[in-house]
């Protein structure tokens, strides 16, 4: 079977490309809308499998992989902060505190119709950040596609106290330890 990663992102293409498998990768077409009382949990895991059932529709033979991720501080969810004003502002309420960060993982087999479905936590306690180190960082990184409104694989890990986590990849968005198992789970092995 084909390998099929349903994401335009370049950091999961660059984390799933460590497992040096051939892979294709295709958008997926989702509405990621927030449903009426849903759970972050909830919501992670039911757009990783939205996006690998949509371009589930456009392959065959394959196992399709989709992730998505949300950052969570004080309860509330973090997205992708889109400019300036807004990274600022997740920054300065990130600092000095534990951010839970979900991503929900889908392997879609387009033979079986079979989802395996996860959500993997990873944590991020940030350093007691000043405005000047928030601004310095922006300046330098302009992570503002990134949930969050930082980017861990580059000068964003300067913001940090630790990391509590299984598995690093999780926090860029795409949890390889958990995904080498599905794989295997559906007759790919990794090694």
């Amino acid at each position: 079977m084909k390998l099929v990663l349903a994401s335009t992102s370049p950091f999961r293409k660059t984390i799933l490309e460590k497992l040096d498998v051939e892979f294709d990768t295709i958008a997926p077409e989702v509405d990621e809308s927030i449903l009426v009382d849903e759970i972050p949990e909830q919501l992670v895991a039911r757009l990783a499998e939205a996006k690998a059932r949509a371009v589930g529709e456009q392959v065959s033979h394959a196992l399709v992989i989709g992730s998505d991720q949300i950052a969570i501080v004080d309860g509330q969810i973090l997205g992708k902060p889109g400019n300036h004003e807004n990274a600022v502002k997740q920054l300065r309420r990130a600092s000095g505190k534990r951010v839970s960060f979900l991503t929900g993982l889908c392997v879609y087999n387009t033979e079986s119709k079979r989802a395996q479905i996860d959500v993997v936590p990873f944590y991020v306690i940030f350093r007691q950040l000043s405005d000047s180190q928030i601004e310095n960082y922006l300046q330098k990184e302009q992570p503002y596609d990134c949930a969050g409104s930082f980017k861990s694989e580059g000068l964003g890990i300067a913001l940090f106290e630790r990391l509590e986590g299984d598995d690093p990849n999780t926090l860029v968005g795409l949890p390889l330890i958990r995904l080498i198992r599905m794989l295997e789970s559906e007759g790919f092995p990794v090694i």
